[in-house]
């Protein structure tokens, strides 16, 4: 197992596909559910899971698209055992071993590691991975497959699914950005800092992604390059506390 140290350093990882705000208004009623009010409490937090029974509703008459973006909409309000549910009814509704299956349990692995359930997190990106371990969902299945494998201490089988989204997906910057934090894990150094370097080329310039870079470089001795880094990893720090100020 990994120090408790290892664990609770911050460290950004991917959340799988879809995460964006571009959804339609949040409601716990769509109509692609067919709720009846009078049955249930509007508020209540588990209308979804409880009214989606397959035994009561048809895959037929059931959106998966639909479902999969109420989960997300959970997601985004921080309510990650009922979008843990609704992926599970998501990937059930799906035609089996579609994309959509594959995507819906990518999801509830997401929202399984967020709530700290790795066991379960890893059963379900195992499960995305069972389906088609060469989709476009396939590289962010197997990059927070890692980071749930290194939350259990499994560094070396986490760096081999690392290095496995990579070869999916080689323009995945977050993939790489993964790739770089295992390496370094693990004292390779170098080849870190060409993964961080990866991410960066692909757009990802954080100050998370910096620091990682920092800290391999520092390893490497290469301190003169380490300072103009972390400078400006503090830079973009700075200027994006000020963007927070502005929008309040």
């Amino acid at each position: 197992m990994a120090e408790d140290g290892e664990r609770d350093r911050p460290h950004r990882f991917s959340e799988g596909q879809g995460f964006s705000e571009d959804y339609d208004e949040f409601t716990l009623d769509p109509p692609e559910l067919n709720v009846d009010p009078a049955k249930v409490d509007p508020v209540d937090t588990r209308v979804v899971a409880d009214e989606l029974d397959e035994r009561n509703i048809a895959s037929d008459e059931v959106d998966v698209e639909q479902l999969v973006d109420v989960g997300l909409s959970y997601m985004q309000i921080n309510r990650f055992e009922e979008a843990t549910e609704t992926f599970e009814r998501a990937a059930q509704f799906a035609d089996e071993d579609s994309l959509e299956a594959q995507e819906a349990w990518v999801n509830k692995g997401a929202a399984h590691a967020q709530l700290e359930e790795f066991d379960e997190a890893i059963g379900s990106y195992k499960e995305a991975l069972r389906i088609d371990d060469d989709s476009e969902h396939a590289a962010s299945a197997e990059t927070n497959l890692a980071y749930a494998l290194w939350q259990f201490g499994e560094t070396e089988e986490a760096l081999h699914h690392a290095e496995r989204a990579v070869e999916i997906d080689p323009r995945f910057a977050q993939a790489w950005y993964n790739r770089g934090f295992f390496l370094q894990e693990r004292g390779l150094s170098e080849d870190a800092v060409n993964a961080f370097d990866n991410a960066i080329r692909l757009g990802m310039r954080n100050a998370d992604v910096l620091e990682e870079k920092v800290r391999a470089l520092e390893d490497l001795g290469r301190e003169d390059e380490a300072e103009q880094v972390q400078q400006q990893a503090n830079e973009i720090r700075q200027q994006r506390e000020q963007e927070l100020v502005e929008e309040r």
